[in-house]
């Protein structure tokens, strides 16, 4: 039976279907994301976007959909659909009668008494999506019509009908292909039956319209060309293959490499085993560099604060992979020495390489090694927030960092509504001297068991780390209320109810008193916790908001002020586990489960980015996201971990 599964009910009622989608994506950097009706609702859908270097390594979508219909005896039925306006056309939802991911995408559809499959594989090593067409059952043969819609645009834009589009093809072995515009690359179309037929009948379909982005006040509509239609007979219990690729493919042997992909699938028949399903689809190798895309399908790959925090779960606690977390590491660290040693604008971030590298000796990495390969890196990167090396953060006398350009928000919570800055934080934010006093620990410690023990950066920095764990608690800690401030600037603490606070209990070196971590637990118990991961605001605050919907403002207002991140689930956790002890095991379970009971939302099978902050705690952002990802990961480890403990 498949690990996930829609009926009938559900997949003809679009209210309920448009709202789930299919997501996956290979080591290529390509991609293939539409409903789990194949209309797509989001100017990111599509069944064939791919990673170009020869427009700055973006995504481009090149095949947006493929429209099926089924004739018999001169009568055609269409499977497809489209929004165009309000209007669904056609409307093929309703011949779905079953979907499953087994391990992939399976849609069923019945016309009478002919039963209909079509199954979709993204090749795991090439930009090539691969559809598989199964005449399940037919009391007599039926021909089989496939129509391309072509897109070669950037995932991001839209595009429309214009004068310098190339509508001409080129014909290949079993099929036809397209290269719309210079410097992109050809898209070959193929079929593995040799008798398949095309037939040129160019075309522009005008004002296509994703609801998604209607929704969310974007531009929403787009014209897209199909340059013609396939078509062939089936029999009963016959089947078909066809490839989308931007390289030409033997097509006698597309079934043999369908069957062969669908083979090599890992078998998924539980939660962990999807976890790490997704994990290993958030990790690209595209050129042979390994990466980790922040997000499906929207987010980049290689960015700096996703990949430090997301690098232990996807490839320790995931993928179990100890070369990979370096390799990976070592790629982040030769495509960024800007942002981890001179500028950034989420000025904690160089600083969380050590909590990574704890991560991974707390893993099991030998720690000599690890300071060995990684300890100038540490070293470089607290050398360049002393004064005058960084125009956006400096260490004050106090020892503490001060962040601050105007306008500007200088952290994770970066969000902006019309050129300002949502939650601009200017000050001394908790969260970055948290891992500034950690860092700089973590480097003496290091420097001092496998390095010079006697050398300068021991002399130097040691002061400095007694001036930041002297000053650090007298400047957040406010003695009236006994809690701490999320930032501290010339007005004074700032008293937001945020998680932030919670990464001055839980990295390894901590410069708050120990017995001060009940009570940060306990703040975050009562004003943060949901069953869908830590709210980023309390709802006492009346900046709180508790939906993520509406137009880009209403959302970007909702993104850092209540809406919960899955990913905080990791420190809050393994700091309950120590304030608590085993017994918070079933608590923390509890915590997870709804995870579970939601991959059938949103993203089917995958972990999305946040959640709203009010019951029903329903899914938005990244369909897939690596932050969310690798903290689950992780977090069923550190319960595991406890149970043992109990």
């Amino acid at each position: 039976m498949a690990f996930l599964k829609f009926n009938k009910n559900e997949l003809v009622n679009l209210a309920y279907s448009l709202k789930r989608e299919i997501i996956c994506a290979n080591k290529t950097g390509a991609y293939c994301n539409t409903s789990i009706v194949t209309c797509n609702t989001r100017r990111y859908h599509g069944l064939l976007a791919v990673t170009l270097d020869r427009f700055g390594g973006d995504h481009f979508l090149l095949l947006s959909a493929l429209d099926e219909s089924l004739v018999v005896n001169g009568k055609q039925f269409n499977l497809g659909i489209h929004c165009y306006g309000d209007i669904y056309e056609p409307r093929g939802h309703k011949y779905v009668v079953d979907f499953a991911e087994d391990p992939v995408p399976n849609i069923t559809y019945q016309v009478g008494e002919i039963v209909f499959r079509k199954s979709i594989i993204l090749a795991p090593d090439k930009d090539q999506v691969l559809v598989k067409y199964e005449l399940v059952k037919s009391p007599s043969p039926v021909t089989l019509i496939v129509k391309p819609f072509l897109a070669f645009r950037n995932v991001h834009e839209l595009t429309h009908q214009n004068d310098k589009a190339n509508t001409s093809y080129t014909e290949i072995s079993g099929g036809v292909s397209f290269r719309m515009y210079p410097n992109f690359p050809d898209l070959h179309l193929q079929l593995s039956d040799s008798k398949a037929e095309w037939k040129s009948l160019p075309c522009w379909n005008n004002n296509i319209t994703y609801s998604d982005e209607y929704r969310r006040g974007y531009d929403c509509q787009e014209d897209l060309f199909t340059p013609g239609i396939f078509s062939l007979r089936l029999s009963s219990g016959s089947s078909v293959v066809f490839s989308a690729s931007i390289a030409e493919v033997a097509p006698a042997g597309l079934k043999r490499q369908f069957n062969s992909y669908l083979a090599k699938l890992p078998e998924v028949s539980g939660y962990h085993d999807q976890l790490v399903r997704c994990a290993d689809w958030l990790i690209t190798r595209h050129n042979d560099v390994a990466m980790i895309n922040a997000g499906l399908s929207w987010l980049n790959t290689g960015l700096l604060r996703e990949t430090l925090i997301a690098l232990p779960g996807l490839t320790l606690h995931g993928a179990h992979d100890p070369a990979l977390f370096e390799e990976i590491l070592d790629n982040l660290i030769a495509a960024e020495p800007e942002r981890l040693t001179k500028r950034t604008t989420q000025v904690e971030a160089p600083l969380y390489m050590a909590v990574t590298l704890q991560q991974y000796i707390d893993y099991g990495a030998d720690p000599a090694k690890v300071w060995k390969k990684y300890g100038e890196t540490v070293k470089k990167i607290l050398e360049s927030y002393l004064p005058g090396c960084r125009k956006e953060v400096a260490m004050h006398p106090s020892g503490l960092l001060w962040a601050q350009m105007d306008g500007v928000a200088l952290s994770w919570m970066n969000a902006y509504v019309n050129g300002r800055a949502v939650t601009e934080r200017a000050g001394y934010q908790i969260e970055t001297n948290a891992f500034w006093y950690n860092a700089i620990c973590f480097a003496i410690e290091m420097e001092g068991k496998y390095g010079n023990k006697r050398g300068a950066f021991i002399k130097k920095w040691t002061p400095i780390r007694d001036m930041v764990r002297s000053s650090f608690q007298p400047t957040f800690l406010d003695p009236e209320s006994g809690r701490l401030a999320d930032y501290v600037d010339a007005a004074g603490r700032n008293m937001d109810v945020r998680p932030n606070q919670l990464y001055a209990i839980w990295v390894k070196y901590s410069p708050l008193d120990e017995d001060l971590a009940p009570a940060v637990i306990s703040v975050i118990d009562r004003e943060l916790v949901t069953s869908r991961g830590i709210r980023t605001l309390s709802p006492r605050d009346p900046k709180y908001r508790g939906v993520y919907e509406g137009a880009q403002i209403e959302r970007d207002l909702a993104y850092h002020q209540g809406c919960t991140r899955p990913n905080l689930l990791e420190p809050y956790i393994e700091m309950a586990f120590k304030v608590k002890g085993p017994s918070f095991v079933k608590r923390a379970e509890w915590l997870i489960e709804g995870f579970w009971a939601d991959l059938s939302k949103h993203g089917v099978g995958t972990f999305s980015e946040l959640y709203d902050g009010d019951p029903p705690h329903e899914p938005h952002g990244a369909i897939s996201s690596a932050l969310s990802t690798a903290a689950l990961l992780a977090v069923v480890d550190i319960i595991e971990k406890n149970k043992e403990v109990k």
